[in-house]
């Protein structure tokens, strides 16, 4: 008797790219036609341009982890754990388990969608002493970092430990960084106002960059706007300057200053995760370099996408050009892959992922942003109710967003709460902790690892 078995699909991470992926695949895509297996360490996705307002509080975490379990009507299986290698020869893809067990998982057609990590240098002690703003547990573990400084500096009675509590870097002119610096500078702004014995003049918040610009991509007006509504605040703007050493109780710049501190937030940019380096493939900038069909040259079967892959940007005449590590790509990249994997699987010709950049948002908090949708120049409140209805229908599910505007609404209203947590009070969280570097092979441990059963057989 012949045995007929099913093409297997194997999705590598569970954010914008690979969560539209899946979706799509599993919409267009009949039960008998492949099996669908998604692998993440966490079965939700994340949405994480609203992580600021996490760790402001603005946001509960739950409302920007939509979880991929809640709806019956899914049949994706999901291995929970992280691909730590893939041999493309073998066609087999490593995963730790949230067991920490080993197991190699065999494909037909593999999408990578793994995202990417924290950029960082080698910095005296960065990553022992930094936090980072790129995962769920980071925002949370944050927020109650912020607020216990302020706990913190009311309870000593030591004048220089009260005012480097007090005080706070972040080192990033991006996105994440301005966004990060902007919603907790706020929020510390309003808490200090519980604190009788802290002179609120003490409280500093410092935002450096490399960089000779805040996020450039807003153009030269905008970009002004956006330090004006930071320095206007109190928030020190330091551009051209980056850190020359981190310790535990001060950061030194590179142009000589020294900050005593307690809270160094690194959002220096991201690079491809360190899955991609076990490949042994063609990479552009970290990136895996793909066609514009999103597959890997010289590999069936093989597709990458979202923050991982160098993805041609057909909408721009400029030669070489990528398409930037931004939601809106992800998102419909995923659903442009799905459709390719389809159309491989059916014998069809694939298609070239096209697609012209909508614009940029940037909420600062408050009633504060900077909005270019479709290259049109807003600000204020304008420029709020764009970035956040921009958002509010990015959201996936219904559900998460009930959860988002009802926080808004309550936030508006009731002002924002002082409250600490304490959860994971006993034990720091730093850059090293938080987002598991270390737990990739190389791609002769790869090798080692598919091989390996084979040999004992």
């Amino acid at each position: 008797m012949d045995i007929v078995t099913r093409p297997r699909i194997l999705v590598v991470g569970a954010g914008f790219a690979g969560v539209e992926c899946v979706r799509r695949l599993e919409r267009r895509l009949s039960p008998d036609e492949a099996a669908v297996t998604l692998v993440t360490p966490f079965a939700y996705q994340l949405y994480l341009p609203l992580l600021p307002q996490v760790a402001s509080g603005v946001l509960t975490p739950q409302s920007i982890a939509l979880s991929l379990r809640r709806s019956r009507r899914y049949r994706t299986r999901i291995i929970p754990g992280g691909a730590i290698g893939v041999d493309l020869r073998s066609k087999v893809c490593v995963i730790r388990t949230i067991t920490d067990e080993i197991v190699n998982v065999p494909y037909d057609y593999i999408v990578l969608a793994p995202g990417s990590v924290t950029r960082t240098f080698d910095i005296p002690g960065l990553v022992d002493n930094a936090f980072g703003m790129k995962t769920l547990a980071e925002a949370a573990y944050l927020r109650d970092h912020v607020i216990s400084q302020l706990d913190l500096a009311d309870a000593s009675h030591d004048p220089a430990e009260r005012a480097a509590r007090l005080q706070f870097v972040v080192v990033g002119g991006g996105y994440a960084g301005t966004e990060t610096a902007a919603c907790l500078q706020r929020l510390t702004r309003n808490a200090v106002k519980r604190y009788p014995r802290l002179d609120p003049r003490l409280i500093r918040w410092h935002l450096i960059d490399i960089a000779p610009k805040l996020m450039p991509e807003l153009g030269e007006k905008l970009g002004r706007s956006a330090q004006e509504v930071l320095r206007r605040r109190g928030i020190e703007i330091s551009l051209g300057v980056s850190i020359e050493k981190a310790g535990p109780h001060e950061v030194t710049f590179t142009d000589g200053r020294v900050v005593p501190t307690r809270t160094l937030i690194w959002t220096a940019g991201v690079v491809a995760s360190p899955l991609i380096a076990t490949l042994g493939a063609e990479t552009v900038r970290g990136r895996l370099a793909v066609t514009a069909e999103m597959s890997l040259p010289g590999h069936d079967g093989v597709f990458a996408l979202g923050d991982a892959a160098a993805v041609p940007d057909e909408a721009k005449d400029e030669k070489g050009a990528v398409c930037p590590p931004t939601a809106q790509h992800a998102m419909r990249q995923g659903k442009k892959v799905a459709d390719n994997v389809i159309a491989t699987l059916r014998n069809q010709p694939m298609q070239p992922y096209v697609h012209k950049d909508l614009g940029l948002v940037v909420d600062l908090g408050g009633r504060d942003a900077v909005s270019k949708p479709l290259g049109i120049e807003l600000r204020g409140l304008p420029a709020q109710a764009v970035a956040r209805g921009y958002h509010w229908s990015a959201l996936r599910t219904n559900v998460a967003k009930t959860r988002v505007m009802t926080n808004w609404l309550l936030n508006a209203a009731a002002g924002d709460d002082f409250v600490r947590t304490g959860f994971q009070a006993r034990r720091p969280v730093r850059l090293t902790d938080s987002e598991y570097t270390h737990s990739y092979l190389s791609p002769e441990q790869v090798r080692a690892q598919v091989e390996g059963p084979a040999a004992q057989s």
